[in-house]
Order: structure tokens, then C-alpha cells, then sequence
């Protein structure tokens, strides 16, 4: 039985997805300037979808062994290789991106004050409610 259900877990992977968005956003933003240079974006429900199917579990030895899952990666990336906002061939829109990574900051603000309610209710239960 989880102690939450699932709800860690589930905010886990919305960290997970907003850490590959902010890592996508920030290689779109470093390669404005390059080249034929195509932007590249991260889809949620590929990255959902992902991470549903690529769990491993570890091989318990004993009953009172807690079971863990471990996910394998996939990142959901896709790039939009048909867009070309300059004469270069590159494929960034600045305000785009900059807009993207402020949207992205207020996700995943709002899922670490998620993850921080969950473990502060659990710090009152542990002492006692007190």
C-alpha cells in the first residue's frame, strides 16, 4: 500500500517532464544563431504514454522488502523540422521559447509546492499531529 496513492509518483514524472522541457527549451534559446538549426519541443502525452510502459521492478528477496519501480527514459522530444523563422534555415522564434520557459518555470513551481505539501502532511502524521 503507498503511503500517498501514487501521488508522489505522479508528481515525480511531472518533474521529469518539465526537467526534459526546460533542457529542450534551453538547447532551442543556445542554438537561436545556428544554422539550419531546428526547434525542438516536448510532447506530454508522449512522455505520459512513455513512462506508463517503461517501468522495471526490482526482484524482492524478501516479503518485507519495500518494492520500488524504476522507470527507463524517454524523452518525448520531437523537433519541428518543417519551420524556418530566419533566412538561415534556423527554426527558433526567441519569444516563443522565452514564453515557453516562463510557463514552464510556473509548472514546475507549483508541482516542487506539491511534492512539499505531500511531505510536510507526512512530517505532522510522523510526530504525531502536533
Amino acid at each position: 500500500m503507498s503511503i500517498f496513492g501514487g501521488t508522489i509518483s505522479n508528481l515525480e514524472k511531472g518533474l521529469d517532464f518539465s526537467a526534459a522541457k526546460q533542457k529542450t527549451i534551453a538547447q532551442n534559446i543556445a542554438n537561436v544563431d545556428t544554422p539550419n538549426y531546428k526547434a525542438r519541443s516536448v510532447s506530454f502525452n508522449e512522455f505520459l504514454s512513455a513512462a506508463k510502459k517503461s517501468t522495471v521492478s526490482a526482484y524482492r528477496t524478501e516479503e518485507k522488502h519495500i518494492d520500488f519501480k524504476m522507470s527507463t527514459s524517454n524523452s518525448g522530444v520531437f523537433d519541428y523540422s518543417n519551420f524556418r523563422y530566419s533566412s538561415n534555415g534556423n527554426g527558433v522564434d526567441m519569444d516563443k521559447e522565452q514564453a515557453n520557459l516562463a510557463t514552464n518555470q510556473l509548472y514546475y513551481n507549483a508541482l516542487v509546492d506539491r511534492v512539499s505539501g505531500k511531505l510536510n502532511t507526512l512530517q505532522t502524521v510522523i510526530k504525531g499531529g502536533g
